[in-house]
């Protein structure tokens, strides 16, 4: 193949389709899909609204470019400051990674070239450009990119945060529930008081939003569970379903100027159409009722299998099973790709689950019967 080796040996599995949390390879096994593409599929497979969205877009206007309006971006643009409670402005971009990076940039224009430090925390992840990839807190995906950015420091925890703010700090950058680092959710005491100091010294709050938003995690934004209004907020993953898609929000109508960022593709009428579409659906989701379902099956194998698994992290849909370190988290996911359960690995030795928000739970009881199956014999 003319592929680059950058995502290494690659699960043996060729989907050809799917319905609801359901996929299928082209031997038409069908796999209960824990992953939703790592957290993108948020509606599942097939979904019949999104299908029509994305047909009926595509016949009149794909692309035309942000020099001229987009209604459809103007729209999302409305209905995401709408969603989050508080009043944001927009800037669209194509992942996860390019909202963070004009974030990073807001952020450097804000500090008006006097302050530009920008603190993380150790174990985040912030996407792989090379600015965000500056800003993610794990040397061991910096160390063949060197140098990185400058302008970064990096807290062991929250608590450590306020010991490394100094004249040039602009912002701190966070994670909710770390994403690559455990699904582990951050306190909500904690952050409640580390925004506090922050709006008293005018460094930013930027809440990376990537994985944990769109309902992810039980509510729009987890900022919402956590009860903080940031003063810049990124989405990608699940906020099309599966069309590429990033935004930048901000509290700063005027924080950037004509000419300070830009993308060709970003906020397209295709891109924007359907994300529409997704948080309409979305918005019609009982979802208490999905969560407490799933942690129930959670909690099931936790005290089934206390040999294997330690404690359940995260939140909503967005959960963990932490592994005993004898255990081999990889020969698990492994085991269940063949079983035909999708889970996914996050951190060292953590079982990481991002259902489809939409699943039913005749699927969540199918996908958990086949991981019971296979924990029994590991």
């Amino acid at each position: 193949m003319s592929l680059l080796k950058n995502y290494g040996k690659r699960f043996p599995i060729n989907f050809v389709s799917g319905k609801g949390a359901t996929l299928f390879d082209d031997e038409e096994k069908d796999y209960i899909d824990f992953g939703s593409g790592i957290g993108v599929s948020s509606i599942g497979y097939g979904n019949e609204t999104l299908t029509k969205t994305i047909s009926d877009q595509a016949s009149k206007l794909i692309h035309t470019s942000n020099l001229y309006h987009i209604q459809p971006q103007i729209d999302l643009a409305e209905k995401l400051s709408k969603l989050a409670g508080f009043e944001l402005f927009s800037f669209f971009a194509n992942s996860g990674a390019e909202a963070n990076e004009s974030a990073i940039k807001l952020a450097r224009k804000y500090g008006k070239g006097e302050r530009f430090e920008i603190i993380t925390l150790t174990d985040s992840f912030h996407g792989r450009t090379l600015g965000s990839l500056s800003a993610t807190g794990q040397t061991a995906l910096q160390k063949d990119f060197l140098p990185m950015v400058e302008g970064f420091k990096y807290a062991d925890s929250l608590s450590d945060i306020e010991n490394l703010i100094n004249s040039k700090t602009v912002a701190v950058m966070l994670e909710l529930v770390k994403g690559e680092g455990g699904v582990e959710a951050l306190s909500k005491n904690e952050v409640q008081k580390l925004a506090k100091t922050l709006k008293e010294k005018d460094i930013l709050l930027i809440i990376d939003e990537v994985q944990t938003g769109i309902y992810r995690t039980g509510k729009f934004l987890a900022s919402n569970i956590y009860e903080i209004q940031p003063d810049i907020i990124t989405l990608a993953k699940g906020l099309a379903g599966g069309v590429p898609i990033g935004v930048m929000m901000t509290k700063l109508e005027n924080g950037f100027s004509a000419g300070d960022h830009g993308s060709t593709f970003g906020g397209n009428f295709l891109s924007t159409s359907s994300a529409i579409t997704v948080l309409e659906i979305l918005e019609n989701i009982d979802l208490d009722l999905k969560i407490a379902y799933f942690e129930s099956k959670l909690m099931y194998l936790l005290q089934k299998f206390p040999n294997i698994f330690s404690e359940i992290t995260g939140l909503g849909l967005m959960r963990g099973l932490v592994v005993k370190p004898e255990i081999n988290v990889l020969e698990i996911v492994q085991n269940g790709n063949s079983a035909g359960i999708l889970t996914l690995k996050s951190g060292k030795n953590t079982l990481r689950f991002l259902p489809p928000l939409i699943i039913a739970n005749e699927e969540i009881d199918r996908g958990f019967s086949r991981l019971e199956k296979i924990l029994c014999n590991t």
